[in-house]
């Protein structure tokens, strides 16, 4: 039988397209400096979610009995913890406003990212999570993208540090997931829930992305 975590990288490869693509618009996208920093504001709205989401998961697991789930969110949350700090601090090596610009209203596309993962952990199931987890850090940046974007801006490699971090963590952080939902011999439901999340995830990843890529400089979502 096909393992549950073959299936559920087939459905994301099937989708992942989008999100390829709207990647590439963002990053072949004019005035790359001020396009990187709304990247990073938009993604610490993103990451500052990580650690709550999975906590969140691991507590409705609790209720649910579904105790080797819970034990794999509780570790990688503590995996994720202090990314947004990570963020925050390249964010502020290319732009002084930078508390400012994290303290905006985070635009409907980042809650709609973030928060369809509150519904399906808190009225469905928490498994879904990991079709959220396996979507963001399924697909690492690779070295040459990174060496694009910096060479683009003309940023120093320290404004980089979260990107080159998850380039080297992500590859293991997918590893791990596979196992654990392999491990967890998911049911139907509960394989149609990740696959659903993890779909949702691409559509509203590239949604974001694209909304980066085309808004003019002077209406971004963080200034």
């Amino acid at each position: 039988m096909t393992p549950p975590s073959t299936v559920l990288r087939a459905k994301i490869g099937l989708a992942g397209h989008a999100l390829r693509n709207a990647g590439g618009l963002l990053w072949r996208a004019p005035d790359p400096r001020p396009r990187y920093r709304d990247y990073l504001c938009a993604v610490h709205m993103v990451v500052r979610a990580s650690v709550p989401l999975l906590r969140t998961a691991s507590a409705r697991c609790a209720e649910l009995g579904e105790f080797r789930l819970a034990g794999y969110l509780d570790r990688h949350a503590e995996e994720e913890a202090g990314h947004d700090d990570w963020l925050r601090e390249d964010l502020a090596l290319i732009d002084p406003a930078a508390e400012r610009l994290l303290g905006r209203t985070p635009p409907p596309s980042v809650a709609e990212l973030v928060g369809a993962q509150y519904y399906w952990i808190l009225h469905h199931h928490p498994v879904a999570l990991l079709g959220y987890i396996a979507v963001l850090e399924g697909d690492a940046p690779s070295p040459g993208l990174l060496e694009h974007i910096e060479r683009n801006t003309g940023y120093p490699r320290a404004a980089f540090r979260t990107l080159w971090r998850h380039a080297e963590l992500d590859p293991g952080h997918r590893e791990d997931l596979d196992r654990v939902f392999d491990g967890l011999r998911p049911t139907r439901e509960q394989q149609a829930a990740a696959g659903v999340s993890a779909l949702h995830t691409v559509r509203a990843a590239a949604g974001l992305f694209r909304e980066l890529a085309g808004h003019p400089v002077e209406a971004a979502p963080c200034t």
